[in-house]
Formats: C-alpha cells, structure tokens, sequence
C-alpha cells in the first residue's frame, strides 16, 4: 500500500481524445463529481478536429434506431439536449425539421416502417404525400416523404470548445499517446510522442479513429478493427434550391444514410456523403495513404467479409467518388433541378466504423471496460447529437471504477 501512496497522480481520470465524445466526458465527470482531476490528451492542437468538425453539423432526431437501442435512446434524449445546450452558451444552431424522401416504389414499405419505428421511438412525425412535399422544398421531387420536426443543425465545434471550457479539465493539446503502462494494481501512465508522462488512476479511451488501437495499447483487446470510410461532400452553388434538410430513405443494412442536402448553419448546402474506404484513418482524399493503417485493416478478417458482403454497394459508392456525373445522378433523384457544375468539391470527413471479426458492421454505440479503463469503441454518427447523454454513461463508468480502486 506504501507504493500506491507514493505514486505522484497527474490526475484522476486521464481521458483520450478532444473531440465532442471526449470532452463530454470530461464535463460529465466534473459535474457529477466536483474536485475530481480530469486531464483530456488530444493529438491536435485544437478540439474537434475529425468525425467532430467534418460532419454534417445535424442534430439527428433518432428516427433511424433501432428502438431500445443506445443509439435511438441518447439521440432522441440527446437531440433535445442539445439544442438547450445551444440555446443556453449562444452557440449558433437551428431546429429546421427534415424530410425523409422516398423516389422509387420498393422504397416506400422502408419508409413507412421509419414512421413506425419514429413513433417507438417518440418522434413526431409528419407524412407526406407527393404534391405536399413542395410546401416544404419546393425543388424537391418525390413518390412519398416524412417530415421530422425535431432535426436541426448546429455547430459542432462551438459546442466541443464550450464543453472544454465548462469542463475544468485540463486539456492538453498536441499530446499524442505513444506508450501506454496500465498495471491494475496502481493505475495507468501515458507516454506522449515528446516525451512527456502523465498518470491517472483511471484511463477513458476516447480516440475516435483510433479507439481500437489506444484499447490494445492499454493491454485490451477491443474484438472489433475501426475501418475508415471516407465521405465526401460537395458544396451547392445555388444553394436557394434547398430550405432545409432532405435525405433519401436509408438501406437498412448499412449505418450510412445516403447521399443527401443540409443546410448548414452558414445559410450554405452540404451534398453528401457517400461512404468509400479510406487508406489511412484520417485519409481526407485518395491521396493519403498509409500503409500500416491499411495492412491494420487488411489483417482483420472482418474486413474481408464485410468486403465479401457488401461488394455490390461498396461498387456503388466508389462510383459515385471516382465520377462526379455518378454523385450528380444520385442527387438528382432528390432534386432534379441540380446539375454538375452546382456541385462544388468540399472538404471530406473520415467515419471511424466498427466492424466485428465476423464481417458485421457495428450498428450501435458500443462502450467496453477492462482494468482501470473504459473504451468508447464505436461512437459514429448520431454520437456528436448524443454527446451529451453519451458522455454522462462514460462518466459514470470511469466513476465507478474510481471508486472501486
């Protein structure tokens, strides 16, 4: 017992990874239990630098979830969080509503089952016949929509900055973890890339992009390989043809959402994203690569069967990434009035996608613990709208096993 009181602890709980999952932690732990250390490591030397600034910016309602699942639970509850968050530091957001379109008829059986699974999951929902689709987007075509009311758009950035600041933690930018010495018995150390250590009593794996390989370096094994998928968006040069949100009825089988039209909170229109695999976890554009990353993920026999599965849509989606007339038709069957050159390249973001050995896509939250740690293994989209009630459960794990040590 003399050991454990001589070590000198740098802090309580050591979070990795600034973006909004792990700064919501931080907040959450010190706000459940003041005086608690919390120090957050972040790589960049800013938050929010990954899936946290380059997404959509919408607050998703939690219409697509499996109802009971976590993702459905901390969106809906997460959702109205958020916009109070907003509302209440004067960060720039907007509840505008969505519509869910459907184009073909074998899309419309999915979209009645999204309004069924809308009212599991306590979500006002609104249907649309064809010509009242025009009161709401009048350049929108369509056999059928939903409309959502409580979809909106905010800044995501503004609210990571806000939680690092309300947090009192100590966030320590260009810290990126190199070396990882966690004995269960005392605690964890950290080694960053210039050489500085810090210890913690407990260890909250945040890492987005990297969560997998932070939990194996704690001396883990996560059972699931992040694979990068990259989704590329334009930008809509008359953006007047789109007042708000229009999405395409999602494909069941896959947690992306289809290409489809955000109007930001800058008064701009993101087209986007489709869904390839990157070459690098954080491969921008087909021009980073990096090989370890990619033989890290050619390794994983789930990355094979995923592959084996899915080859057809994978096909698709890389269609639509090599051929601008490709992306542009996708569009189109949304808004007919689009042509190629409205569409203007902007910047991409990376998808940190969890996959299981046997090839299955991780369709839900998932949050892991071992010694003295908790791992956040798979927080894609809707995680910055659940942030909030995402990082309250982390909290309250990392607390327990504080309390428990």
């Amino acid at each position: 017992m003399g050991q454990v009181r001589a070590i000198a602890y740098d802090c309580d709980v050591l979070v990795v990874g600034g973006g909004i999952v792990g700064l919501a932690t931080a907040y959450a732990i010190t706000r459940a239990a003041p005086g608690t250390r919390v120090t957050v490591l972040e790589k960049e030397p800013g938050p929010a630098r990954h899936q946290t600034g380059r997404n959509s910016g919408v607050i998703h309602s939690g219409i697509y979830y499996r109802p009971g699942s976590l993702k459905a639970q901390y969106a809906v509850r997460g959702a109205a969080e958020m916009v109070k968050f907003c509302a209440e530091y004067g960060i720039a957001h907007a509840v505008t509503g969505k519509l869910i379109v459907a184009t073909e008829r074998e899309e419309l059986p999915r979209l009645h089952a999204l309004v069924q699974r809308g009212r599991e999951n306590g979500i006002p929902v609104r249907e649309l016949r064809s010509p009242e689709i025009t009161e709401y987007e009048p350049e929108v075509r369509g056999l059928a929509a939903i409309h959502v009311g409580t979809t909106g758009v905010c800044d995501f950035v503004g609210v990571a900055r806000q939680l690092a600041e309300g947090s009192g933690a100590e966030i320590r930018y260009g810290a990126q973890v190199e070396y990882i010495d966690r004995r269960a018995d005392l605690g964890v150390a950290v080694r960053t890339t210039d050489g500085d250590v810090v210890r913690g009593r407990v260890l909250v794996n945040c890492a987005g992009l990297y969560c997998d390989e932070v939990a194996r370096l704690t001396g883990d094994e996560p059972e699931v390989r992040i694979v990068p998928f990259r989704g590329e968006y334009y930008s809509l040069a008359r953006p007047e043809l789109v007042r708000g949100l229009v999405y395409p009825v999602p494909d069941p089988a896959f947690p992306f959402l289809g290409v489809h039209l955000t109007r930001g909170i800058d008064g701009g229109v993101h087209v986007g994203p489709n869904a390839v695999p990157a070459l690098a976890r954080e491969g921008y554009d087909w021009g980073v690569v990096r090989p370890r990353e990619v033989g890290t993920t050619l390794a994983w026999p789930g990355a094979w069967r995923m592959a084996r599965r899915h080859w057809r849509y994978g096909a698709g989606e890389l269609r639509r990434s090599v051929s601008k007339a490709a992306f542009t038709v996708a569009v189109r069957r949304l808004l007919p009035a689009v042509t190629s050159d409205d569409l203007v390249p902007s910047a991409a973001g990376v998808r940190a996608q969890a996959v299981l050995r046997d090839g299955s896509l991780v369709d839900d939250f998932l949050i892991s613990e071992g010694p003295r740690a908790v791992h956040v293994l798979n927080a894609p989209s809707p995680a910055a709208t659940a942030s909030l009630p995402i990082g309250r459960e982390v909290a309250r794990r990392a607390l327990a096993v504080l309390g428990s040590v």
